[in-house]
């Protein structure tokens, strides 16, 4: 199963994100088959999220599944299944 989730990058106490689409049975940070987006939770709220919305659709469309977190980041864009 595909998933898309977030793989985590960062320093210890400011941690960044990239939402990528990813194999269901790798570790977190382990391979991805795509990289759509971004999160920095502790930017300025206008800037945690980015992510390629086109894309994001694409992988919802042919059945890939977003983690819980992924999905809240993409209701706020407006990106639904």
């Amino acid at each position: 199963m595909v998933k898309i989730r977030l793989k985590k990058f960062g320093t210890k106490k400011r941690p960044f994100y990239r939402i990528v689409v990813q194999d269901a049975r790798k570790p977190r940070d382990g391979v991805t088959i795509e990289e759509i987006g971004t999160y920095a939770p502790i930017s300025a709220e206008e800037q945690q999220v980015a992510f390629n919305e086109e894309r994001a659709k694409y992988w919802l469309g042919v059945g890939a599944q977003p983690t819980d977190t992924v999905k809240k980041l993409f209701s706020k864009k407006g990106v639904t299944k």
